[in-house]
């Protein structure tokens, strides 16, 4: 498990760095600037799972999903604290259905 340091974008310009996306899942901070930049390069999907902390009214908020097509990226952002970061570190952990072609970069606008 790697924790993602988010890079900023700036009126300057960014060309982003991608990690590989960990087996065991990885953690971000969170934040209403901060997104992921998911990079599928398989020729199936992948899941990508943000684990879920909040509630609402006393009731659990499931799990975010978002699918990554084969060969594809998803922008998946911002990341609320009140919904997705650990009351045991302030991260939000990010789950990964498969791992072998898959990259990620945490960015903060």
């Amino acid at each position: 498990m790697a924790n993602l340091t988010p890079q900023t974008i700036s009126l300057a310009g960014l060309g982003p760095s991608y990690a590989n996306a960990s087996a065991g899942g990885d953690k971000v901070g969170a934040g209403e600037r901060i997104f992921l930049h998911v990079k599928n390069g398989s020729a199936s999907p992948v899941t990508v799972t943000l684990t879920a902390t909040g509630s609402v009214r006393g009731q659990s908020v499931a799990n975010l999903t978002v699918t990554v097509p084969a060969s594809g990226d998803r922008m998946i952002g911002p990341l609320p604290a009140d919904l997705l970061a650990s009351p045991v570190d302030g991260l939000v952990a990010v789950g990964y259905s498969a791992t072998s072609t898959v990259t990620v970069a945490a960015l903060r606008i």
